[in-house]
């Protein structure tokens, strides 16, 4: 039996209290707009949810939260932006966990873990496989069958090259001998539309998909998960089917390296508030995303660990070297 592979555990989500902005507010106070990198295409489902809280933000803080997209390189572009801006909390972004695993496998002229400041974690994906509902796979098995058969005839949408998406899909394809094309798109609102418009025979990635599961356009073969999700429950598990692989994949905010901690405080309380609307769990619930709230210090020490341990799989999937 394979050893279970979990790419990230969403471990320290705790669900929201009654937020108190209080003292750190007191202490720091932009002085102009807020800008925030966004990694994922515009009308993606983490870009909504970086704009839903900004709304909050602005009215907390007194500033305007202006959201920038800075889609590519997998995921890194955003957070790379932040090498020349100044540590004063006024330009931010959103990080992906594709920056803890982009450097050891492509060279960047950043460092994850001295390049940045570790601000907050807001929330993380749920993956799970999924064709249109007129595909002709009715079951992953299928699929895998197909795989075998016709090894990289059929191709899948992730959102990059290294991303939890494709880790995934490397594993399946190694514990089944199956083999498929990775193509690879810039966020979900992109390879949503592969997807329905037939560039692409399946996703392998955050649940973007799930309006369309709901609507009857996609059917979901497999969930990336450690047991079966109450929303879909007769859609099993990848570990059911033999391929012991749970997929998630976390996001949250960075600021430029040497941000003073007062500052950091400060925008890291003003997202607790804005993440306990419930407008805003609302929306994530349509995506099978649970909130992962992490305050510097926590964000700082998952990013630490997680940049070491995620080496060996990178190794094994072939795409970094020992």
């Amino acid at each position: 039996m394979l050893k279970r592979r979990q790419f990230t555990a969403l471990a320290g989500t705790t669900a929201f209290g009654a937020p108190m902005l209080g003292r750190a507010q007191a202490r720091w106070k932009p002085e102009k707009p807020i800008t925030i990198y966004n990694p994922f295409a515009a009308g993606g489902v983490t870009d909504v949810h970086i704009r839903m809280l900004g709304e909050t933000v602005t009215k907390l803080l007194g500033q305007q939260v202006i959201v920038d997209v800075k889609a590519g390189a997998a995921g890194t572009l955003a957070p790379a932006m932040l090498l020349n801006a100044k540590p004063d909390g006024q330009t931010l972004a959103c990080m992906s966990i594709n920056s803890l695993r982009y450097p050891h496998y492509q060279k960047t002229n950043w460092d994850p873990l001295k390049d940045f400041t570790y601000v907050c974690g807001l929330s993380g994906y749920t993956l799970g496989i999924v064709v249109k509902s007129n595909a002709p796979w009715q079951t992953l098995d299928q699929l895998v069958a197909a795989g075998k058969k016709e090894p990289e005839k059929f191709n899948y949408g992730t959102s990059g090259v290294g991303g939890t998406g494709q880790l995934m899909m490397i594993e399946v394809e190694q514990a089944t001998g199956s083999r498929f094309t990775h193509v690879p798109y810039k966020g979900g609102a992109e390879w949503m539309q592969a997807l329905l418009s037939e560039q692409v025979h399946f996703l392998a990635d955050a649940a973007q998909w799930a309006p369309f599961v709901d609507n009857g356009q996609c059917r979901i073969l497999a969930m990336a998960t450690e047991q079966r999700i109450a929303k879909y429950r007769d859609a099993p598990t990848l570990i059911e089917r033999g391929i012991n692989v749970v997929g998630q994949s976390p996001y949250g905010i960075v600021g430029p390296k040497g941000m003073a901690p007062e500052i950091a405080e400060a925008i890291y309380v003003a997202f607790k508030e804005a993440m306990g609307d419930p407008k805003v769990n609302a929306y994530l619930e349509q995506f099978l995303q649970l909130p992962w709230y992490k305050s510097p210090a926590e964000y700082r020490a998952f990013a630490e660990k997680y940049y070491v341990d995620v080496k060996p799989l990178l190794i094994k999937a072939g795409l970094a070297q020992g």
